[in-house]
């Protein structure tokens, strides 16, 4: 995996997030979850590293994103602004 790039986390609320699991199943699950709510880009693809278990992505968000009130924060998601 690339280094993080320094731009991506010049402003607060900017975060990156790498996420390890067994499988692809398990990591997109955990990044499906986030997108709803605060991600601005996203992994199409997972990666393995060399002699250790599991796969890894990574993903972007962004923290200063509104979320819209839910009755429940499973069902939290960004307000469509359209």
């Amino acid at each position: 995996m690339e280094p993080i790039n320094e731009a991506n986390v010049a402003e607060p609320g900017h975060v990156v997030i790498e996420v390890a699991g067994l499988d692809d199943d398990t990591v997109f699950a955990f990044q499906k979850a986030i997108a709803r709510t605060w991600a601005t880009a996203i992994s199409e693809s997972t990666f393995r590293d060399p002699g250790q278990p599991g796969v890894r992505l990574r993903l972007y968000a962004d923290l200063r994103q509104v979320v819209a009130q839910t009755s429940s924060p499973h069902e939290a998601r960004v307000p469509d602004t359209q």
